[in-house]
């Protein structure tokens, strides 16, 4: 049986796991990675952590499987921006020159001027990412790096998405993925793999013609669709990987790109109808189509992202576990709970089970509690991004029963953002009936109930622990040449499915709710007008 490596690299850790041919998980690893805020709204990693990370968790992950080699390798990272000199050195893009913190995170907002001013300016691939584009993108980035750090900018020879990096720093290879290119860069995958699906026109318009004019070096111009072989490891990559010189290594994805990967397939019903929904500390919802559609405020359509010849739109939502922890720190009887037997979600579970008493309902609960879950801005489908959040119904109360009221509304506000998000993919020609849930939020029972519950959509629970790294590895099996493309991957390895079906008895409720979601985020923009106007 073939053994493939897939390797993670989250906002908070790398991880690695080993996959046997089946897309049965054999053994993982982790290792945390730093992270910095030298500035509020910042961001900041060092490449070289990250890369040390991985080979700790890889070491674990071979360890825990007992496993020597592997046939192939798939690589799956955030959409972070990495800025690397002529060498490859780090560049710093931190504010006080920390010489190693050369990744701008993917959930950084210095760039939140920059992608207004480019969504102005406007231009054709702002088609292909809902009609605006994001600060978590990475043309506002590098706008903003050319402005406010020329010293860095004129250093930075490559500039990478982390996923890109990786491989190239696992090879040496100067290809990158089209996953990223499309999804991050702007780069209109249909029109080419060859560098033709730069808009240059675009490019000068927003102040980054250079880019072009020298002749595309820094951002590339040869871009493989994932999973494609990419490179081998070179000597220095596999020794301190502990692998074997020559390992193939295939192009990578986004990391909720690969839990797409991982589970949309699952059950072996294909990706028809089917909306991913990778909830980590963001949440990010995809969808797979024959066709293009054009969603306002919903990024795509991608061509090739995830599989070749396929068209992805992606949703998503700036904070979900970073919300429910938000949630949690700011409230008075988090210290306590934090403290309980199996920590302070587990407790919170138990207290709306007790507040419901025997038998009851816990998600009527919040009939008088409310939450407006865009507290770092709104990716879809408004893609405002300036936007905060709400909550609402507050009384003198502070204690756990006060805080579990918090945090079931705002679990029930994220599914409502899904809800919203589904409403307008199906407004654009979208079929969207099931959602297929992956990341650390999928292991709550809660969340899922509530998703089901307030979406009215079936939810098709893949039965693997680690979908996100089962995506990464389906790469390496591309890579090591026993599967055509990562379709074909998907098919032969997708894990099984458990469905839940929504509650018929709970939709008036939920309607309900959903309503004063709505109301809620046009009253906060109503809110945003007034103090502008007394301006």
């Amino acid at each position: 049986m073939p053994r493939y490596l897939g390797i993670d690299v989250g906002t908070g850790s790398a991880r690695a796991g080993i996959v046997d041919g089946s897309g049965a998980l054999l053994g993982t690893g982790e290792a945390a990675i730093g992270l910095w805020r030298p500035r509020p709204g910042w961001a900041q990693h060092a490449s070289a952590d990250i890369w040390q990370a991985v080979c700790r968790a890889t070491a674990a992950a071979r360890a825990a499987a007992g496993v020597g080699g592997v046939d192939g390798i798939g690589m799956d990272a955030t959409c972070s921006l990495v800025a690397a000199g002529p060498d490859g050195a780090p560049v710093s893009v931190d504010p006080d020159g920390a010489e190693d913190q050369d990744v701008i995170v993917w959930m950084d907002h210095r760039a939140l001027d920059d992608a207004a001013e480019i969504n102005a300016i406007g231009g054709d691939p702002l088609a292909h990412v809902g009609g605006r584009i994001s600060p978590e993108m990475q043309m506002p980035k590098l706008r903003w790096l050319r402005r406010e750090a020329p010293d860095a900018w004129a250093r930075a020879a490559r500039v990478w998405d982390l996923s890109d990096w990786l491989v190239h720093h696992a090879t040496g290879t100067e290809a990158r993925s089209l996953c990223a290119a499309v999804c991050k860069w702007t780069y209109m995958g249909h029109r080419g793999l060859q560098g033709e699906g730069w808009d240059d026109g675009f490019l000068d318009a927003i102040g980054l013609g250079e880019l072009t004019r020298e002749g595309r070096a820094r951002i590339g111009s040869r871009f493989l669709a994932p999973g494609t072989p990419a490179g081998v490891l070179d000597a220095r990559a596999a020794d301190e990987l502990g692998l074997a010189e020559g390992t193939p290594v295939g192009a990578a994805l986004i990391d909720a790109h690969a839990g797409a990967l991982g589970t949309l397939g699952a059950g072996g019903e294909g990706a028809a109808g089917r909306l991913a929904v990778i909830a980590g500390t963001s949440t990010c919802h995809i969808a797979l189509s024959p066709e293009p559609a054009f969603v306002p405020g919903v990024w795509g359509p991608y061509w090739g992202a995830v599989t070749p010849g396929t068209w992805c739109n992606e949703g998503g939502q700036s904070a979900a576990g970073a919300l429910l922890d938000a949630v949690i720190a700011r409230h008075a009887a988090a210290a306590e709970l934090a403290a309980a037997p199996g920590g302070v979600h587990a407790a919170l579970a138990e207290r709306l089970a007790a507040l419901a008493g025997p038998g009851g309902e816990t998600a009527t609960l919040t009939a008088r509690r409310h939450v407006q879950p865009d507290w770092h801005g709104n990716r879809s489908p408004l893609a405002e991004p300036w936007r905060r959040g709400t909550i609402d119904g507050l009384t003198l109360e502070t204690g756990a029963d006060d805080l579990a009221l918090d945090y079931l509304a705002a679990i029930q506000a994220l599914a409502y953002g899904t809800r919203h998000i589904v409403e307008e993919m199906r407004a654009a020609g979208l079929a969207v009936d099931t959602l297929v849930p992956s990341g650390g939020l999928a292991r709550s029972e809660l969340f899922l109930r509530e998703m089901a519950d307030a979406t009215a959509c079936a939810v098709a629970c893949p039965q693997v622990d680690e979908p996100v790294l089962l995506g990464a590895a389906m790469l390496g099996a591309v890579a090591a040449g026993h599967h055509a493309d990562a379709a074909a991957a998907m098919a032969a390895m997708a894990p099984a499915a458990e469905t839940r079906a929504p509650r018929p008895a709970l939709a008036g409720y939920h309607d309900r709710k959903y309503r004063v979601f709505r109301r809620m985020q046009a009253d906060h923009a109503a809110y945003a007008e007034i103090m502008e106007t007394a301006q």
